[in-house]
């Protein structure tokens, strides 16, 4: 789906940029914006870490990321590739001889950090065992490991971010390796913002994975990410994304969902509307709307499903709603497209909006 309009302010629709394969998945070139996640299971529980990749799956996530941190986890993560629903990337930082192995052991792309890969003759080497194998690379810069040489320049942060993938990016180029994807990730919203902007001005072609780092525990992080990334994907900037949060991975895929919903970019579930709460509210709403929330999550149904505290915000507001409810004392109206359906008392709200959502 096309990502920004010239009426918001678009800089670079996605469709611009290169198309990048990840396993089944496509990347850039107009695909939807492809959802990321990662494992943080042991690295070396091939059965911890199948099972939470088919809880991912069952989320939503397209990608997944395995952090590779020994090469005696080399066995289990090829065990683990060749038992995924899902194209497994590898996360490799240090040791180059690890992207090797992981390339030539069912890696469907590799992650390597430019600040601490070991120069370029060991990236040289990982971009001939990715090319042999027919994989992508992500350039994956962080503010907090950068080259030396680019952080100790008298730059501001976001032109040292920039300037490190580019570099990269050329140096592969110049090799013939053009199968490239780019991340340059801050913990600091503005800087994030501002890094992406300018990649996307100076590497229009370029496939770029957004998100912030270490944004943090599931409220604080989810609100830093959604700021973050919702001004650049909004501004037509981003071709996939992870939400990084201290949390279950889970939570990351469903983030996610929630925010390209949010900007009506792709959705998987049903969105819920419901009202702020307020004293002519003769309900428990808060309770009733984390029940349907909880319900409706697993749909897979691009439905709009409204929960309304009163009259005054009930089927007008709500007018567009696939289905919703308008709550009375102790009872509820459900309502479809503004129209009434039936009556029923509090106790049976959810069960009955679930009900006319299996009809539709």
């Amino acid at each position: 789906m096309t990502q920004g309009t010239e009426q918001s302010g678009q800089i670079r629709p996605n469709q611009l940029t290169r198309q990048v394969r990840v396993g089944n998945v496509f990347v850039g070139g107009g695909a939807p914006v492809a959802v990321q996640s990662m494992l943080n299971a042991p690295a070396d529980d091939v059965a911890a870490n199948l099972a939470q990749i088919a809880a991912l799956e069952q989320a939503g996530c397209e990608i997944v990321r395995m952090a590779i941190p020994r090469r005696e986890c080399l066995d289990a993560f090829q065990a683990v590739c060749e038992a995924s629903p899902l194209p497994v990337v590898a996360d490799i930082h240090f040791d180059a001889q690890i992207a090797i192995e992981t390339a030539r052991r069912g890696a469907a792309k590799l992650r390597i950090n430019p600040g601490n890969i070991g120069g370029w003759d060991r990236t040289d080497a990982v971009l001939d065992a990715a090319g042999e194998a027919g994989i992508p690379i992500r350039i994956g810069v962080n503010a907090g490991s950068l080259d030396a040489a680019i952080a100790e320049r008298d730059l501001p942060l976001p032109r040292k971010l920039a300037l490190s993938a580019e570099d990269y990016v050329r140096h592969c180029e110049d090799r013939g390796f053009s199968d490239v994807v780019v991340s340059a990730k801050a913990h600091d919203v503005p800087a994030t913002v501002a890094t992406y902007r300018l990649l996307a001005r100076e590497l229009p072609h370029v496939p770029l994975h957004i998100g912030v780092t270490e944004a943090g525990t599931a409220f604080q992080g989810i609100v830093k990410s959604a700021c973050g990334l919702g001004i650049l994907l909004e501004q037509g900037i981003g071709d996939t994304l992870r939400i990084s949060l201290t949390d279950d991975p889970v939570t990351e895929v469903r983030a996610c969902w929630a925010l390209l919903g949010a900007l009506g970019l792709r959705r998987r579930s049903p969105e819920l509307i419901s009202c702020p709460t307020c004293g002519r509210c003769q309900v428990d709403l808060i309770t009733l709307a984390k029940q349907v929330e909880e319900r409706i999550a697993a749909l897979d149904k691009t439905l709009k499903v409204a929960v309304m505290g009163c009259v005054v915000n009930g089927p007008g507001e709500a007018a567009d709603a696939d289905i919703g409810v308008a709550c009375g004392n102790g009872v509820g109206i459900v309502f479809s497209q503004g129209k009434t359906v039936r009556k029923v008392p509090e106790a049976g709200i959810v069960d009955a909006l679930m009900e006319e959502i299996g009809r539709l």
